[in-house]
């Protein structure tokens, strides 16, 4: 029962709920109603409107076609008005231009008169004020005046002529009060009358002449020089016509007069006497003058600008730079002379004529075939001739050379001088100082049978390889540019490679006889230091040294050539030495122990100096060398190994591949091998 009673209490709920909502709608419905009316009326009311604008559109249309028509009319009137009025205008202007001309030759007439009575009344000639008149009337009477017949007129032309260049001196003057007191709007205005008169030009050279004074107050005249164009070009465009072509008139007047008086003074005092001095003026100038020259590229003077600086520029030093070459080279040649004379002077040294030609060309030949030295050694006292200071003040003077050469030079003829130059370097550096060390050195070198031998062509090895790569580094750094681009350039590369090919083969030919003096001195030294018995004691127990006093010696004198030459030498020619050193090294020490018998603590004793030359062969760093050396040092095994093993020795890893004669020559040095045992294993 209760729940029936709720249930019914929820449909009571709901009932006004939906009233309302019907209530709602039917409100809506009377508004769109009401809404939809006012559109409607809207709607009629723009369409009225519409019809009454497009009607106002069509009678304003019509309006504006009348009004066009109206003005196309009015325009044809004032066409014709205006065309009236120019052919009235043209008509006046004809009337009157023959009339001004009439009244403008009236008063030419007037002021003629005046100069054929002698007596000038008329204002503009007495009163200073009107010069500009004055000027302009006396420019044409005197255009007049040279017209006239001279035998009528002769004496009234002289009197215009004599007005005229008054007037003309006037304006000058006062151009020139003008410029002094800095007034450019007065000079401008006289400049303007001067411009008609023949005394123009002279205003142009006052107004030069004026603007360099106190302009050159201070001793660098090319700065001076600079600033003074740069004050004028901003000054000149304001008081002149044609700025262009006063400002091209003062830089010829600086150049002509200022510039060549300067350089003429500054060359002309060392041109005979100072060749040093006079090239480094010459080159300084030159360089100043050209770069004041591009400053002067960016002012406008006229069309082509580059072609006048560079004509003034030739008009100072042609006469200098037409021999300049000749100079260069004649002090290039004397300098250099002088600095090896000086180098020499300082040893006491009397340079050695090398000679050239018949017996000496066969000489060489002959020594370079047989590496022979052909006529006596001389004693230099370890003097190489070879100086680094020599070398670098060759170089510097040479590069100073260069540097002139290619400010100095006429663009074609550069590669041609700077070959010139190359050529007096190889001379003096190449030939006359480093070819002549050379010689020197080789005839230095002692004979190989020399007991004693100061080996210090080694030495002139070393110099002459750093000298090779400063010469170098001059050709690449200051020649190459100058003749990269001419056919010089293989000209200067095969010169170069000729003349390091000639000293390079005189340096292997050293290095050569040098390592003979070596193995001489290691002969020597085997020779006066080895005795039989060290291999062949009479009593072998008493032997107690590890090594002989001859393999002391020997090890250390070859230690300390091998660090001389790694000193000496740079590069893979340090290997080269050494292994050719290392090969005959070995030869000298193998051929020497064949010439001794072994007994068997003997020939341990053979092995253990062979173990110290191995370790000495170490020091090469030559593989080759020091296969060598265990090769011999396996060899030496024959001599001390029971007769019973010798097949097995012989068979082993290192004398597998020796020749059986080899094997033989060892075996035989044995004290033994005559038993009859040993022959027939060893067989």
């Amino acid at each position: 029962m209760s729940t029936l009673n709720a249930w019914h209490g929820e449909l009571l709920e709901e009932v006004p709920e939906v009233e309302q909502k019907l209530l709602i709608r039917k409100e809506l419905q009377v508004m769109d109603e009401r809404i939809q009316r006012k559109v409607e009326k809207l709607e009629q009311h723009c369409q009225k409107e519409a019809k009454e604008f497009a009607k106002k559109v069509q009678e304003l249309q019509k309006s504006n076609q009348v009004a066009f028509q109206h003005f196309q009319e009015l325009d044809e009137h004032i066409s014709y008005v205006a065309t009236k009025v120019c052919h009235l205008g043209d008509q006046l202007e004809g009337v009157n231009t023959p009339r001004q001309r009439a009244v403008e030759a009236q008063k030419l007439m007037k002021y003629f008169n005046e100069f054929l009575d002698g007596e000038l009344k008329s204002d503009v000639f007495t009163n200073s004020e009107k010069i500009k008149e004055a000027a302009d009337i006396i420019q044409k009477l005197h255009l007049i005046a040279q017209e006239l017949p001279f035998d009528r007129f002769s004496e009234v032309k002289s009197k215009i002529a004599s007005k005229y260049h008054d007037l003309e001196l006037q304006l000058i003057q006062e151009f020139t009060n003008a410029q002094r007191r800095v007034e450019i709007s007065r000079m401008r205005e006289v400049a303007a009358v001067l411009l008609h008169f023949k005394g123009y030009s002279h205003c142009v050279d006052v107004y030069i002449k004026q603007c360099q004074e106190g302009a050159y107050l201070r001793n660098d005249i090319f700065e001076d020089t600079a600033i003074l164009c740069q004050r004028v070009n901003k000054q000149v465009g304001d008081i002149f016509s044609s700025p262009e072509t006063v400002l091209a008139k003062l830089i010829q007047n600086i150049f002509e007069v200022k510039l060549q008086s300067n350089v003429k003074d500054q060359l002309e005092e060392h041109r005979k006497s100072d060749a040093e001095q006079y090239l480094k003026n010459l080159y300084e100038l030159y360089t100043r003058t050209t770069n004041l020259s591009s400053k002067l590229m960016e002012f406008n003077l006229g069309t082509d600008k580059q072609t006048f600086l560079s004509k003034l520029i030739k008009s100072i030093f042609i006469s200098y730079l037409e021999n300049y070459i000749e100079v260069e080279i004649g002090y290039l040649k004397s300098r250099s002379a002088m600095i090896l004379q000086r180098y020499y002077d300082s040893k006491n040294h009397q340079k050695r004529s090398i000679g050239t030609g018949g017996i000496q060309d066969l000489k060489e030949r002959i020594r370079q075939r047989t590496n022979f030295p052909l006529g006596p050694s001389i004693d230099t006292h370890g003097e190489t001739f070879l100086s680094q200071e020599v070398v670098v003040n060759l170089l510097q003077e040479t590069k100073q050379a260069f540097e002139r050469c290619h400010r100095l030079s006429d663009h074609s003829d550069l590669p041609k001088n700077a070959f010139r130059i190359f050529s007096m370097l190889v001379e003096f550096l190449c030939i006359e100082h480093i070819d002549y060390a050379l010689e020197t050195g080789l005839a230095g070198i002692p004979s190989p049978d020399s007991k004693s031998a100061n080996l210090y062509f080694l030495d002139v090895v070393h110099q002459a390889n750093t000298i090779f790569h400063l010469f170098d580094k001059q050709f690449n750094d200051h020649l190459m540019p100058l003749i990269s681009s001419s056919p010089k350039l293989s000209e200067c590369l095969q010169k170069k490679k000729d003349i390091i090919e000639q000293m390079e083969m005189k340096l292997d030919m050293g290095i050569d006889r040098t390592l003979n003096c070596m193995i001489g001195q290691m002969k020597h030294i085997l020779a006066a230091e080895q005795k039989k018995t060290d291999f062949k004691p009479e009593d072998e127990n008493s032997v107690l040294i590890q090594y002989t006093n001859a393999c002391v010696k020997v090890c250390g004198y070859v230690r300390k050539q091998v660090e001389k030459i790694r000193k000496s030498m740079d590069g893979k020619n340090v290997d080269t030495v050494l292994m050719e050193l290392g090969v005959r090294f070995h030869r000298l020490i193998y051929e020497h122990l064949q010439q001794y018998s072994y007994s068997c603590m003997g020939g341990m004793l053979a092995i253990c100096d062979v173990a110290e030359y191995r370790k000495c062969a170490k020091d090469f760093k030559i593989p080759l060398v020091l296969q060598l050396f265990d090769t011999l040092h396996a060899l030496c095994n024959l001599l001390v190994v029971a007769p019973d093993n010798l097949k097995q020795v012989c068979s082993g890893e290192q004398l597998a591949n020796l020749d059986k004669n080899i094997l033989h020559s060892f075996v035989q040095l044995r004290a033994d091998y005559r038993s009859a045992r040993l022959a027939r294993h060893f067989s």
